[in-house]
């Protein structure tokens, strides 16, 4: 059976929880979506708001602190909101690739060349021992340590090696200080589980992601052996073509979407994994070209419109007034505009509440630099 775009593009859309807000709860969100990107602070915030009804963000805050919510390097190699069970259960299928980072040439022009992969990481475990540390003070250890390398880069290698997680402050809600660091073990007070299979954690891929084929699934999590996987879930699993003749695989008993469910504007944070995690992303972005990431590095963040990125953003917070600045990508009929602003000005509310807002639409193209 064939699969239109657009019938991918509303079956993301539904498993994702962007058609409707959710009455789902901040974990069970999490659990569903397999966590939500967050190596910055307000994206997480922004993804929850745009899923979940009546949405607070204090219940983050609230989970970062009583350890029901966690910030660990998980998929792609970048920070995750999680609940603990999948901090637990992913970061082992994840660590073995983080790992031999580091000790590549193209790692930090080279700088950890040479060096004793195994010593390296048991001077980490002793440095960083069983209470968080501050990235400073870790760098300090690193400089005592290593004196003929670049502390930064011994710093990070660390990082990579030892299954670590962000502790609080940073992570809660208009909080962005700098990270502290733990030993995934000592925070939760449970090992890591490493009997957790791929193959059930790809399952869980599809309930958030798919139908999707066996590049969306590397993509999406940065691991090899998904085809193998796969195929221990027999019955479990059906396949489909997309429009270019691709095979896409889905859960046997997962629902398609209507293609002509309308789809209501929404603005993402930046580095959503609604639009990061398939390797073709015509099924959300028009023509498959991806936001750049070059504009996410100055927290700019998509637009949804009818189901499809179809615009960018950026807030511009200062003094008492915040500024939302929008740039479409193609034209935009008055109600689309109208309901983009009304969006826009939700999301303001929400975000920049003690701030009097302001909404500009620039033309198609436009920088939103001001």
């Amino acid at each position: 059976m064939k699969l239109s775009n657009r019938v991918l593009n509303r079956t993301l859309l539904a498993r994702q929880h962007l058609l409707e807000r959710s009455a789902l709860t901040v974990a069970e969100m999490c659990d569903h979506l397999i966590g939500l990107q967050a190596q910055d602070v307000p994206p997480p915030f922004t993804g929850l708001w745009s899923r979940i009804a009546d949405f607070d963000p204090e219940t983050v805050s609230a989970g970062l602190d009583d350890r029901s919510l966690v910030r660990i390097t998980l998929m792609r190699g970048t920070i995750h909101l999680v609940t603990p069970p999948d901090a637990l259960r992913i970061a082992p299928h994840i660590q073995p690739e983080l790992e031999k980072v580091p000790f590549r040439k193209g790692f930090n022009f080279g700088a950890m060349v040479g060096l004793d992969p195994d010593e390296v990481r048991a001077h980490g475990e002793a440095v960083l021992g069983d209470a968080p540390m501050s990235a400073a003070d870790m760098r300090a250890e690193a400089a005592r340590l290593y004196p003929d390398r670049d502390a930064g880069a011994v710093l990070q290698a660390w990082l990579y090696q030892l299954p670590v997680l962000q502790t609080p402050p940073r992570g809660k809600w208009k909080n962005n200080s700098r990270p502290i660091w733990s030993r995934v073990q000592p925070w939760l007070g449970a090992p890591l589980d490493a009997d957790y299979p791929l193959a059930e954690l790809l399952v869980r891929y599809l309930r958030a992601f798919g139908p999707a084929s066996t590049a969306d699934m590397q993509t999406w999590s940065k691991l090899t052996g998904i085809k193998p996987a796969l195929d221990t879930l027999g019955d479990r699993l059906r396949a489909y073509t997309d429009d270019r003749g691709r095979t896409l695989y889905d859960l046997a008993d997962a629902e398609l979407a209507d293609p002509d469910l309308p789809a209501p504007v929404r603005l993402l944070g930046w580095y959503d994994n609604a639009v990061l995690s398939h390797q073709d992303r015509a099924r959300i972005v028009p023509q498959g070209q991806g936001t750049p990431l070059r504009a996410f590095a100055t927290a700019v963040a998509p637009v949804l419109l009818d189901g499809y990125v179809a615009g960018l953003y950026k807030v511009f917070p200062k003094g008492p007034a915040a500024r939302l600045r929008i740039t479409p990508n193609r034209e935009w009929s008055a109600a689309e505009r109208r309901d983009v602003e009304a969006e826009a000005h939700a999301l303001l509310a929400f975000t920049e509440g003690a701030r009097e807002p302001s909404v500009e639409i620039l033309e198609p193209g436009e920088d939103l630099r001001v």
